[in-house]
């Protein structure tokens, strides 16, 4: 497969992987012993009533391999930010040693309402606060580049204070904007053993400091 970018250990050091159905049944044994693969990011919810059919066996097992875990929620437009969290707490286990929250914010496999920025922020806001008193950590924003750009961009005050996870499969994020983002997702086909299939890899901003400060159960492993 071609890929665009593949940013190398010594200077990514730190590079995992986000993961939901799609990529079937898992050998997180597998998975875990491999140094590009530090944490994974998985599929928990979306919307008001959907979960991933994959979560639960793929949560248990990889914290069994000793894999730092993180959830995200694919948020929708079109259901309340209130439901959608409810859908969280149903679904996602509070543990130690895990990620923040992730919500997934993208116009790919959402529903045809575009909402205006203040729509988005209410909704957005209404969710976390939901959340807060389970998972009280600052989140983390999975977005694209068009979504960062029409919602994002000069209207963070608008939104709960954030880590930016960002999308860009074509090229590396200009190195000052990694104040801005702490993690890139810089391939949508990657391989990694014990996966069949293709999968999304992605690194975490190259700042040792900052693995510690912001994500201290990658930053132990």
């Amino acid at each position: 497969m071609l890929r665009f970018n593949n940013p190398s250990l010594s200077r990514y050091p730190i590079q995992g992987i986000d993961v939901s159905h799609h990529q079937g049944d898992i050998d997180w044994k597998t998975v875990a012993s491999q140094p590009n693969v530090r944490f994974a990011i998985m599929k928990a919810t979306e919307g008001g009533d959907h979960k991933d059919s994959r979560f639960a066996d793929n949560w248990q097992r990889a914290g069994d391999a000793g894999m730092v875990r993180g959830a995200y929620h694919f948020f929708t437009f079109c259901r309340p930010g209130k439901d959608q969290a409810e859908n969280v707490l149903a679904t996602v286990p509070k543990q130690p040693g895990t990620l923040p929250i992730t919500v997934d914010l993208e116009f790919v496999g959402n529903c045809n309402k575009v909402p205006t920025v203040e729509e988005m922020a209410t909704e957005v806001n209404a969710f976390f606060t939901e959340l807060k008193g389970a998972f009280p950590e600052k989140p983390i924003f999975y977005v694209t580049q068009e979504f960062y750009d029409q919602y994002l961009k000069g209207n963070e005050s608008r939104f709960p204070d954030h880590y930016l996870w960002l999308r860009s499969v074509f090229q590396e994020p200009a190195q000052e904007g990694c104040g801005r983002w702490s993690i890139w997702q810089f391939a949508d086909n990657g391989t990694v053993d014990g996966i069949q299939g293709a999968v999304d890899l992605n690194a975490f901003c190259p700042s040792e400091t900052g693995f510690a400060h912001l994500f201290p159960a990658v930053a132990a492993k």
